[in-house]
């Protein structure tokens, strides 16, 4: 059998099918939330599109100009054929639109800065997740973001059936290994997604059913229903080790080194701290918290370098509890007058939050602006059920989830006894 019956055979098995791999409109909608606000018209690139599912949502509820990637024309004019059904093929000037394009991942014809998203769903393995993010990120405009979903492990330890298929197909990290790579390759992480299971009954479904419908007398047919039915039963039977989850990244502010406070530093965050605050109560708080050994958290006190090397802005984040469960409070956040309004405070607590992240915390509290905080993904601590003990507004007090697959405590919040609440 050659080649090019294998190839042929497999996207015949999988032509007309909604998607190419797991995902569902609700998780697509989800990362798009999670992206956080888009310029009007938002440029998007769709990276491995397939027949477009996603490409077509971004456009007409994101109100985006999304160019649309693959190498299999096939995909391409049914994603054509379907945006000039729902009126997305341009010809409405003020709307979204989309423009299927035929070109490889690996060699992408687009200007640095082309897009204000990036987007690849179920279609990074073509390159590595490593690779993706080197090479995808010079496509961003300034302030871009980039969303991508990528297979993972679920579970510490793996069973030897699911390793041995992973290994041999492609190597899969846990949703904490590729944070940690997002981090090392110069990303912020802004969000996680762990998909549900009816993602892959999305996928499966429809093509499990083709599968048992396909003409195996094809040249190559028969090896691809097999090696179809062989990846179905796997996540049947071996389902609890691996998933598929989302990433939200943004590249880091080139303007800025952020980093764990240094020993002996402490009197440069004095500094920071008093300058920021006009008084010394935020400094006295920090030394207590470090002086705690049941709230400080090692590596979680960060500071963003100002271009002389000196501290321009700090960070913490300490042990506090919810309902009797660890959590992680964060507070103070200082920036010293001379760098306020530069990105040096955004910078530092992107930073000790991937920090937190990559430490295994699933659940930071924040007592601050509503209008600042939100851009990081804070949201009302009150709608998950977490309560200070005492009188602040609802909109004040709010709640990061870093792992959303860990459950979040409810009940009562405890900040660590230095804070005297």
């Amino acid at each position: 059998m050659s080649d090019n019956a294998s190839h042929d055979s497999f996207f015949a098995l999988r032509h007309g099918l909604p998607r190419q791999g797991p995902g569902s409109d609700t998780t697509t909608r989800r990362l798009l939330a999670l992206a956080g606000p888009l310029p009007a018209r938002p440029r998007v690139l769709d990276l491995g599109c397939g027949p477009g599912r996603s490409a077509l949502l971004l456009a007409a509820e994101a109100g985006a100009e999304v160019t649309a990637v693959d190498t299999h024309e096939p995909f391409l004019a049914e994603l054509r054929e379907s945006a000039a059904a729902r009126g997305l093929d341009g010809a409405d000037l003020h709307g979204g639109s989309v423009r299927a394009l035929r070109a490889d991942m690996r060699a992408l014809p687009f200007p640095d800065g082309s897009f204000d998203l990036v987007w690849a769903e179920s279609s990074v393995f073509v390159l590595g997740f490593d690779r993706a993010l080197a090479e995808w990120r010079r496509l961003l405009a300034p302030g871009g973001t980039l969303v991508l979903t990528e297979c993972v492990w679920t579970t510490g330890e793996p069973g030897p059936t699911a390793r041995a298929f992973w290994e041999e197909h492609y190597p899969l990290r846990t949703v904490t290994g590729n944070a940690a790579a997002a981090v090392a390759a110069g990303y912020h992480v802004l969000a996680t997604l762990t998909q549900p299971e009816g993602d892959w009954d999305e996928y499966y479904g429809p093509l499990a059913a083709r599968a048992g419908a396909a003409d195996t007398s094809v040249p190559g047919m028969a090896e691809a229903v097999a090696g179809a039915r062989a990846e179905i039963a796997l996540r049947r039977e071996h389902g609890s080790d691996y998933g598929y989850a989302g990433f939200v990244l943004r590249p880091a502010d080139p303007r800025w080194r952020t980093r764990p406070e240094a020993a002996g530093e402490e009197a440069e965050v004095r500094r920071v701290e008093e300058a920021a605050f006009g008084s010394a109560a935020e400094a006295d708080l920090v030394d207590a918290l470090r002086a705690d050994a049941d709230a400080w958290l090692p590596g979680l006190s960060y500071v963003a370098e100002a271009p002389d090397g000196t501290v321009a802005a700090h960070a913490l984040i300490t042990r506090c509890h919810v309902g009797g469960a660890p959590a992680a409070a964060l507070a103070p956040v200082a920036v010293a007058p001379g760098h306020q309004r530069t990105g040096a405070g955004q910078a530092v607590v992107r930073a000790v939050l991937d920090a937190a992240r990559l430490r295994g915390e699933t659940l930071v509290l924040v007592l601050g602006h509503p209008e600042y905080y939100p851009r990081f993904g804070f949201e009302r601590a009150s709608a998950h059920g977490i309560r200070p003990g005492f009188e602040v507004p609802d909109e004040a007090m709010m709640a990061l989830v870093l792992d959303d697959s860990a459950p979040v405590p409810s009940g009562p919040l405890r900040y660590p006894a230095p804070f005297g609440v």
